[in-house]
């Protein structure tokens, strides 16, 4: 069988192909692995390449830009096997993609990018994302302590067209910070997470210039992460 042309030239991001979004639209009903394996060389071609590709195309522009985040083309993206051990759902695939460019690398970094293609949504999110307790904690009291930095950050955010994930907020504030209640921190002490996100759009994906965008973004985002960074 003639495999299909990789959707990324060699050596640059050319794109993601309306085929990466239809296979995880097809994927999700055919949740197989006799599907898969059939269907192996669109995943590999159509969104395994093009996603390498923009990972390694986003490490050189970090640089160019002195972003300190980087990432390993080859190890920077998430596998599509889903971990169904302690589940309830068994689909043994994602029906999405993912990736993540952080300081060092690696995938479990306190403080990174992350990249995420799906049909339902594409989006791409910087942050610090559930970090653990001690970590959370100390985040929450920088963002009672040192609002300004913090306003002046989400104000980056916020012209660049992104914006805060609100969604995993406590509905009251957090034992030992009764003391935010009233101020401007408030709100912000009850997120679990402090992560700006900025949604791609299906025309975006299917253009080089996703370097560009996601790139402009992270620059943003800058601000955000070295908050967090200084905090801890």
């Amino acid at each position: 069988m003639r495999q299909p042309k990789a959707a990324s030239a060699p050596g640059g991001f050319g794109g993601f192909r309306p085929a990466a979004l239809r296979f995880f639209t097809d994927l999700a009903a055919n949740q197989t692995k006799p599907w898969f394996e059939a269907n192996r060389a669109v995943y590999e071609h159509e969104v395994l390449a093009p996603l390498r590709a923009l990972v390694a195309d986003l490490a050189t522009e970090f640089t160019r830009r002195k972003i300190p985040l980087t990432g390993d083309p080859l190890k920077a993206v998430f596998r599509i096997h889903r971990d169904v051990r302690f589940s309830k759902d068994k689909a043994p695939y994602k029906t999405h993609a993912g990736a993540i460019l952080s300081r060092d690398g690696s995938k479990d970094r306190f403080g990174l990018l992350y990249i995420h293609i799906d049909p339902a949504g594409s989006f791409v999110a910087s942050g610090f994302y559930q970090p653990e307790p001690k970590l959370l904690e100390a985040i929450r009291t920088a963002i009672v302590e040192d609002w300004p930095v913090l306003q002046t950050a989400l104000d980056r955010l916020h012209a660049a067209g992104a914006g805060l994930m609100r969604e995993d907020a406590l509905t009251r504030l957090p034992r030992g910070f009764e003391h935010a209640a009233g101020t401007p921190a408030a709100d912000l002490v009850k997120l679990r997470s402090l992560v700006g996100q900025q949604h791609l759009s299906a025309a975006a994906l299917a253009e080089p210039g996703l370097v560009t965008q996601i790139a402009d973004f992270t620059q943003a985002a800058l601000p955000l992460l070295r908050f967090g960074w200084d905090a801890v």
